[in-house]
């Protein structure tokens, strides 16, 4: 019998829905799952309310630790042949509970010498924050097997319009019934159930070494060059807003409060105006970074992790 344990946070459901279509395929008489849904001390809302939302972003993006409740104690009682982490990008950065339980012990005894498969449900921009969530697996000793990446196929401007009516009323419809619904779209979600037989297929030879590849054939990772650019040039300036506020004083002071403020007016500039100007410096520079860029599709696709 070979044992997985499923190890996920998920604020709206989606992410629920997703392994859930993985695991109808994964699961069999030769495969016994179990699941560990991480839990804050303090909840997050749901739908979220403006300063709750913007109030977690130096924390998340400074990868900051929150309490979460203890897990089950059985949940330490078997060693697992297969970890499956599901996670969310706040801030192009793992989420907090997710980055709370991969510099947690139960993270450091659960994924220890354990083959690890991430999937990562997200709006668009999510090389960065895997590569986050590499760099933690790794100082666990984890061994990272392979990634499914499942996103907002729309254009960036609209799932930022769809994404901010969705997690501020908590509906996932057409906002005016003239946009597209938010966040991964029903047929994908519905669909992610192919990639538990091939996991199943390598989890039963004991033997992973191929599996990120055989995932690929399956379109398990679609790696976009200009949103890795982008993604890259936020980390930067996302680095600078974070650290100016954490400086101001704790959550909910009104000087951290104030600044907030300003990196919410940034964050549309940067949208709006630095966004579509980072776009045309991609596209006046892509013939020259040819090989560069085919270089980052074929790593970012992978499961390799650059040691920094």
């Amino acid at each position: 019998m070979k044992e997985v344990l499923i190890v996920y946070y998920s604020q709206t459901g989606q992410l629920t829905r997703i392994l859930e279509r993985i695991s109808e395929t994964l699961k069999d008489e030769q495969v016994s799952l179990r699941w560990a849904r991480l839990q804050p001390e303090t909840p997050f809302p749901f739908p979220w309310d403006k300063k709750s939302f913007f109030g977690v972003f130096p924390e998340t993006f400074l990868q900051k630790t929150i309490p979460l409740a203890p897990m089950d104690d059985s949940v330490f009682q078997k060693k697992y042949d297969l970890v499956i982490l599901g996670y969310q990008v706040w801030y192009l950065t793992p989420s907090l509970p997710i980055n709370s339980f991969l510099k947690s012990k139960a993270a450091a005894r659960l994924l220890k010498d354990t083959p690890v498969i991430t999937v990562n449900a997200s709006r668009n921009m999510w090389t960065q924050a895997q590569e986050k969530v590499k760099q933690l697996l790794s100082g666990l000793h984890a061994n990272l097997v392979g990634n499914i990446v499942l996103v907002d196929r729309h254009i960036n401007h609209v799932s930022v319009i769809t994404i901010v009516h969705w997690m501020f009323s908590g509906k996932k419809d057409r906002k005016w019934g003239v946009f597209p619904k938010p966040g991964v779209s029903e047929t994908d979600i519905e669909q992610a159930s192919r990639f538990g037989g091939t996991i199943k297929k390598f989890l039963l030879k004991s033997d992973f070494s191929d599996l990120q590849p055989a995932l690929l054939k399956q379109g398990a990772v679609t790696v976009k060059p200009f949103l890795v650019l982008a993604d890259q040039r936020a980390n930067i300036l996302f680095g600078k807003w974070a650290h100016l506020i954490a400086k101001k004083g704790s959550s909910g002071s009104s000087k951290r409060d104030k600044w907030l403020v300003f990196f919410n007016y940034y964050l549309l500039f940067a949208i709006w105006i630095i966004a579509p100007l980072v776009f045309i410096v991609f596209l006046v520079s892509y013939i020259p970074r040819y090989h560069s860029i085919k270089n980052q599709k074929r790593y970012y696709a992978s499961v390799k992790t650059k040691h920094i």
